[in-house]
C-alpha cells in the first residue's frame, strides 16, 4: 500500500463546524476501549512544527519524496546536511501535556493502543507502550542494500567527525527533523556509507511517496477493528496513510472523535471536532475524568 504524497487539502465550506466542548472525548474514554491516532500537531506544544497549521512548514518546505533521496546523489547530500542539523534541536524535545496525558490515559486502561504518523518518539518519552510508529522513526538508521539497523545517534557521531566545523543556521525545523537550509548552507557536506556493506544510508522513516509496510498496515487495521472508538490528535488526515483508519473506523460504526483546532479531512466522518489546543483539552478531560497526569518534571 502506497502513502499518497498528497501535500495540500483545502477544506470545502460545508464542513460541520468544531467545538470547544471535550466532554465528548471524555464520554468516549469512561466507556474505556478507545485507539489513539496522533499526528504532528500533538508535538507542537514540545517545539515542533506541523505541517499545515498555523506557521506550518509546507508554507515553506516541502518534505523529501523517496524517489529524490533514492535518485540523486545531490538530494541526499541536501537532506543528510539538513537532516543532521535538525536532529540536533530534534533530539532535545520533550514530551508535552499532550504526550502525557495519552500515557496516562493507558495507564489507567482506558486505551486499547496508540498509533502515531509522527517518527520523534515523544510518546514513548512520556511513558506510552507498544506504540505503532506508522511512518518510522527518526531515531534508527536502515541501509538500503542489506537492510541493517542502526542507532541514529551513532550516525550522528560518525558525521560529526566527517562534517567537522558544520554548524549552520537554519531557518527552521520540520515535522521531519530536517532542517530549513539553503544550497549554500548545505555546502561540501559528507554523506557516509553504510558500515557493513558500503550501500546508501536513510532513517528509518517513510517518506512521501514511499510505501508503508504492508504488515505494519495490516496491524493498524487490527487495533482499528478491536477498538471501541478512534480517537485522532493533532492530525488534519490529509495524507490517506492516516485517512484510512478514520474511514475504516466509521465504516464500522465506532465513533470517531477529533482533536484538532483546524478543519480536517476526516471531519464529516467525525462525531465531533474539538476545535482546542491538545495539550489544555486533554489535560482537561485527564482532571474530569480523575486520571493524574505526570508533571514534565516526573515524566
Amino acid at each position: 500500500m502506497r502513502m499518497r504524497p498528497t501535500l495540500t487539502w483545502t477544506p470545502g465550506p460545508d464542513l460541520p463546524p468544531g467545538t470547544t466542548d471535550p466532554e465528548p472525548v471524555a464520554d468516549a474514554l469512561r466507556t474505556g476501549g478507545v485507539l489513539v491516532l496522533s499526528g504532528a500537531g500533538i508535538s507542537t506544544e514540545s517545539g515542533i512544527p506541523d505541517y499545515r497549521g498555523e506557521g506550518g512548514s509546507l508554507s515553506r518546505h516541502t518534505p523529501m519524496t523517496y524517489q529524490d533521496f533514492t535518485g540523486s546523489p545531490e538530494a541526499r547530500r541536501r537532506y543528510w546536511a539538513r537532516s543532521h542539523l535538525g536532529w540536533r534541536t530534534f533530539g532535545r524535545a520533550r514530551p508535552n501535556a499532550g504526550h502525557r496525558s495519552v500515557a496516562a490515559f493507558a495507564r489507567h486502561g482506558l486505551l486499547t493502543g496508540v498509533i502515531t504518523q509522527n517518527v520523534d518518539g515523544l510518546h514513548q518519552a512520556a511513558g506510552s507502550e507498544d506504540v505503532v510508529e506508522l511512518h518510522g522513526s527518526l531515531d534508527r538508521v536502515v541501509c538500503l542494500s542489506c537492510g541493517v539497523l542502526s542507532a541514529r545517534r551513532d550516525l550522528a557521531r560518525r558525521l560529526e567527525e566527517a562534517n567537522p566545523g558544520f554548524s549552520p543556521v537554519a531557518a527552521g525545523i520540520n515535522p521531519d527533523g530536517d532542517a530549513d537550509l539553503t544550497d549554500a548552507q548545505v555546502g561540501d557536506f559528507r554523506v557516509l556509507p553504510c558500515t557493513v556493506c558500503g550501500g546508501i544510508l536513510k532513517p528509518d522513516v517513510v517518506f512521501f511517496g514511499e510505501n508503508v509496510p504492508p504488515g505494519r498496515v495490516e496491524h493498524c487495521r487490527e487495533l482499528v477493528r478491536e477498538a471501541s472508538s478512534l480517537l485522532v490528535l493533532g492530525s488534519s488526515l490529509t495524507v490517506m496513510s492516516g485517512l484510512r483508519f478514520v474511514r475504516q473506523a466509521a465504516g464500522a460504526g465506532k465513533p470517531v472523535l477529533i482533536v484538532n483546532r483546524d478543519a480536517t479531512r476526516g471531519d464529516r466522518l467525525a462525531v465531533a471536532r474539538i476545535a482546542l489546543p491538545l495539550g489544555p483539552a486533554l489535560t482537561r478531560v485527564a482532571e474530569g475524568l480523575g486520571v493524574t497526569v505526570e508533571d514534565a518534571a516526573t515524566a
